[in-house]
């Protein structure tokens, strides 16, 4: 895997709903996010969506090697989107050593 020496900057369009064990989360998946991160584990970074700043949030696995950012409810609201909507997403700012729960 690469390494993550460089500071994560990486902007991407996602639309909210990523379906786990046979229902729709609503959440938005990182395209390509196994070699992006340099992991395959949880972890915590700083992101945006559609310019609204969430500090500190956990990436969770989705079960086939990758990641999957929450759009829970209240942000949702902020954002006037639900499932099946599009979002600009912006993640930045990972420590290689900082995981979920640290």
């Amino acid at each position: 895997m690469p390494n993550r020496s460089v500071p994560l900057d990486h902007t991407f369009d996602a639309t909210i709903g990523v379906e786990v064990k046979g229902e729709m989360w609503t959440c938005v998946e990182i395209p390509n996010s196994a070699e992006l991160l340099g992991t395959r584990k949880t972890i915590r970074v700083d992101a945006t969506i559609d310019g609204i700043p969430l500090a500190n949030v956990g990436l969770m696995v989705t079960g086939t090697g990758g990641h999957m950012l929450s759009v829970n409810a209240k942000l949702r609201k902020q954002l006037k989107k639900e499932l099946g909507d599009i979002v600009t997403v912006r993640l930045q700012g990972r420590d290689p050593g900082r995981r979920a729960g640290q």
